[in-house]
């Protein structure tokens, strides 16, 4: 697989993070950028809570949780305990 050059900008600040970083372990720049980039792919995508919300809100109120139906239910004990309203 051949190696592809990228050019990008950094804000000052992490510019300097970087270049200071590289010199503390003797490596080169690119070198911590790829190692950070490999990090940043291996772990899965983190889905904003926002997004999470539009995905479930029609569902909001929905449940009925009737006491005596689920008062075996650990779950729904647990739910009527933090959400139930009367």
């Amino acid at each position: 697989m051949k190696d592809e050059q990228l050019t990008l900008r950094v804000p000052g600040d992490l510019a300097r993070a970087l270049a200071r970083r590289a010199r503390e372990r003797d490596v080169p720049k690119s070198q911590l950028v790829r190692e950070a980039l490999e990090r940043y792919f291996a772990e899965p995508p983190v889905e904003p809570a926002s997004a999470v919300w539009e995905r479930v809100a029609s569902y909001a109120g929905s449940v009925n949780l009737d006491q005596k139906a689920s008062a075996g239910d650990a779950l729904a004990a647990q739910l009527r305990a933090h959400n139930w309203r009367e």
